[in-house]
């Protein structure tokens, strides 16, 4: 397993500059945060600079105000849209998947009025619909797109990964691919490590924060058994670190990458 750290996270004004951060931290890698308004595309020249400069960028992770669940016909195809931009993006910068949640902060069955808009089923047709789509494209661009499952706080259709491993199958597209979060897990799963073994096939992108959204190391998560879990059913994948940050990224994220690779799994 390979430990990657998000953008945002990494001190320096370019990704160059995050880049010898990163590896002074631990960290082999660069996860991209994709904003809407296909702002991605708008980066090209930076992005192409950073690979030729030897900047390891394999996966991007959504950005966007709206996703391909969401209720308004219009928003479902501007995401989409959004995403096929991505999709192409990161296979023109040698990357691996852009990654998207069904919908986030849109309806919560937890919270009032606790009926969505749309039926069980018109979720599952709106979903299949646009991984459709998108899976079609990341096969032709020779990359993959992968759907997150989100607590149940934050999204009502997509809460556990195998919801997210049943619709990938179900589009017949081996370009379709889950994501595991480990803080999101924590709420849904009844056993995290159990939930990765069933995942396995699909599940093709891990992003890590411990219990309470902080970096590995500042909750109460068991890293080892998680990370135990991806080992024996053979992940070879990357871990992105996705979090918010319990001090600064001086001091915390050479601790994050040192309390995982404690754990077993991660590479050297």
């Amino acid at each position: 397993m390979k430990l990657t750290c998000q953008e945002q996270l990494l001190p320096g004004d370019t990704l160059q500059e995050k880049w010898d951060v990163a590896l002074r931290f631990g960290y082999e890698g660069i996860e991209l945060r994709g904003q809407g308004g296909h702002r991605i595309r708008e980066r090209l020249p930076e992005l192409r600079r950073a690979r030729r400069d030897g900047v390891v960028l394999n996966t991007v992770c959504v950005d966007m105000l709206h996703f391909i669940g969401d209720f308004d016909a219009k928003l479902r195809r501007d995401a989409v849209a959004n995403m096929r931009t991505q999709l192409s993006v990161i296979a023109e910068i040698g990357g691996a998947a852009a990654m998207t949640p069904a919908a986030y902060g849109m309806f919560s069955r937890r919270l009032p009025p606790f009926t969505p808009l749309r039926n069980e089923a018109g979720d599952r047709a709106v979903l299949l619909d646009g991984l459709g789509e998108l899976g079609r494209h990341a096969q032709r661009e020779g990359v993959r797109i992968l759907l997150e499952p989100l607590n149940r706080y934050e999204d009502h259709m997509v809460n556990r990964l195998e919801q997210a491993v049943e619709l990938a199958v179900a589009t017949g597209l081996d370009a379709v691919g889950v994501v595991a979060d480990s803080y999101h897990m924590n709420i849904e799963e009844s056993h995290p490590p159990t939930a990765l073994l069933a995942a396995v096939g699909r599940l093709a992108h891990v992003q890590v924060s411990d219990s309470n959204r902080l970096e590995p190391g500042a909750g109460h998560l068991n890293w080892q058994a998680f990370l135990g879990a991806l080992a024996d059913m053979g992940y070879e994948g990357d871990l992105a670190v996705e979090c918010r940050l319990s001090g600064p990224a001086e001091q915390v994220l050479p601790k994050a990458a040192a309390t995982l690779r404690a754990a077993g799994g991660v590479r050297a």
